[in-house]
């Protein structure tokens, strides 16, 4: 990718991040941040990530966002007006910010992976294929033996074989606030 396509990306995605942070109309940020994730759909699509970055769009940007957007409407959240700035949550915002900062430049300085490039450090598919052994399915060990990375494949048997019971844990807990969302709707309607 173009450094210029970078930086557009990078741009859009922080550009909307900001408004998400910002705005004061509730679906304004929400669409604001489909924005953000289409941008960082885009970053993850110039890394040759593409499963992830088609999975940016699918889930954060479709399944996610219109949840988001549902439990608004359904809320009938009204645009804060007239309320002032709240000056100690900025400060410590932007205090947390440089934090972070902060500790992202400490971690990364730190390690050798920022100096590694992909031909350095050439991935060791054989002995990934010995290490999932008989666990994996058949298809998973033949793609790895042959050479190739078989990403959806490998992404789908981890998710379900290691993280099979926190990915239903989240959808229980997604269910959990929706259910939460349409009773309190209800109880706030029918209260005089």
């Amino acid at each position: 990718m173009p450094p210029l396509l970078f930086y557009l990306f990078a741009l859009i995605t922080l550009g909307f991040g900001f408004l998400v942070v910002t705005g004061r109309n509730p679906v304004t940020c929400a669409l604001s941040l489909a924005a953000s994730f289409v941008g960082l759909a885009a970053l993850f699509l110039s890394l040759d990530a593409y499963f992830i970055g088609v999975i940016q769009i699918l889930v954060y940007a479709g399944a996610v966002m219109v949840l988001f957007l549902f439990i608004i409407m359904l809320l009938d959240i009204k645009t804060e007006e007239g309320k002032s700035l709240n000056l100690p949550a900025i400060v410590s915002g932007v205090l947390l910010a440089a934090l972070l900062t902060l500790q992202v430049v400490l971690v990364a300085g730190g390690t050798d992976l920022a100096r590694k490039s992909a031909q350095s450090a050439p991935l060791e598919l054989a002995e990934a294929a010995g290490k999932l052994g008989k666990a994996a399915l058949p298809t998973i060990t033949n793609d790895l033996k042959a050479g190739t990375l078989p990403d959806a494949k490998l992404i789908g048997f981890t998710l379900f074989d290691q993280y099979g019971f926190h990915l239903q844990v989240v959808g229980l807990l997604l269910l959990v606030g929706t259910i939460g969302v349409v009773v309190l709707s209800k109880r706030e309607r029918s209260a005089p």
